[in-house]
């Protein structure tokens, strides 16, 4: 058996690990659901079996529609992707677990602030997984933020931790490895420390492409002027592409924001923020960026441009509100094509969406 069988083994194993149990399995909870219109993330409490959802004042909740909904293995729901429901009230959603139990969810809406802020975008909060490493967020049910550990941890190896900075204030740490020879051989031979708005998804993991296992985005509705954060970086002595030949340049950390409308299956971009340096920078350090709605011009530099999207309207961009914002943090701006310069470190905290 050669070495990249051996490691796709190993994936699938440890994506197949859900919900422990012996015997018929008793679980009955909503793991993830996302409706139509939302404002931002759904809120799960497995201990009252309720999600609470907020949607933007205004909108037309009688008709809302289930867009993505995950539940325990091998139960099943009276609900599924594709029903309407009326969230002018409380709705209810019927799980029925393996062994017959039945869980009754409450599903409850709230009008959503028209200013609203990331959830944990201080990164105070770490969870720790079942493999025994820590993620940004509450809980696993209840985090907007994901990284690529999962990726990263079959190699023994994290790219992105908590990094107290003083006095129990914590911030996430993002660190370019070199992923040794095993890393090599599947032609993997770094792996970029990064954060984002969304999902790692280990069924879709695949090691020569680090984004195939990313959902990128989360619901959000506001309309922010500014994104404002902290940070702190310092690239690595070499910046090599992924065959190992040093780069005429240094490495550079990336941090950018799209605002984002997506609706039948289709992303278009509203506003874009992008900021990407390689100055060194020692102490942790204020940055604002600007959004800008609607189409970019020349004078942008290329990869600030959607690849497979498009923008929207210019009179659309001047009032429609996000459905989804796409927040995205590395410690190597390219470090999607393996190209990085190992011990590359980038702290990122307090993250603030500025309104005028």
């Amino acid at each position: 058996m050669n070495t990249r069988s051996l490691l796709y083994i190993v994936l699938i194993l440890f994506s197949c690990v859900d919900e422990d149990f012996f015997g018929l399995s008793s679980y009955g909870n909503i793991k993830s659901i996302e409706l139509s219109n939302q404002a931002s993330n759904s809120v799960i409490d497995l201990a009252e079996k309720t999600v609470t959802i907020e949607f933007p004042s205004g909108i037309d909740r009688s008709t809302i529609s289930i867009q993505q909904l995950t539940i325990s293995t091998f139960a099943t729901a009276d609900k599924s992707i594709g029903d309407i429901i009326n969230m002018n009230e409380e709705e209810e959603i019927s799980i029925t677990a393996e062994d017959g139990t039945v869980t009754v969810w409450k599903l409850i809406p709230l009008v959503a602030s028209a200013t609203p802020q990331l959830a944990n975008s201080d990164f105070e909060l770490w969870y720790k997984t079942n493999s025994g490493y820590y993620e940004p967020g509450e809980s696993n049910a209840n985090t907007i933020w994901g990284t690529g550990n999962q990726g990263t941890y079959i190699l023994n190896k994290l790219a992105t931790i908590p990094y107290e900075i003083e006095d129990g204030n914590l911030a996430a740490k993002m660190i370019t490895l070199d992923n040794g020879v095993l890393g090599g051989t599947f032609g993997a031979p770094i792996a970029a420390g990064s954060i984002f708005t969304g999902v790692f998804n280990s069924d879709n993991l695949d090691p020569t492409n680090p984004e195939a296992a990313i959902d990128f985005g989360m619901p959000f509705s506001g309309r922010p002027s500014k994104l404002r954060f902290k940070y702190r970086y310092i690239p690595g002595v070499e910046n090599k592409d992924r065959n190992g030949n040093k780069l005429p340049y240094s490495d550079m950390a990336d941090i950018y924001a799209f605002l984002e409308v997506r609706s039948n299956g289709k992303i278009q971009r509203l506003a874009t923020a992008w900021f990407r340096s390689g100055e060194e920078i020692a102490d942790l350090t204020t940055m604002e960026l600007d959004f800008y709605y609607g189409q970019l011009d020349a004078n942008f530099p290329e990869y600030m441009f959607p690849v497979d999207q498009e923008f929207v309207s210019e009179d659309s961009a001047q009032f429609i509100l996000p459905t989804h914002i796409t927040l995205v943090a590395s410690s190597s701006f390219d470090g999607v094509n393996f190209a990085g310069a190992v011990d590359s470190e980038l702290i990122l905290d307090d993250i603030i969406m500025v309104y005028d």
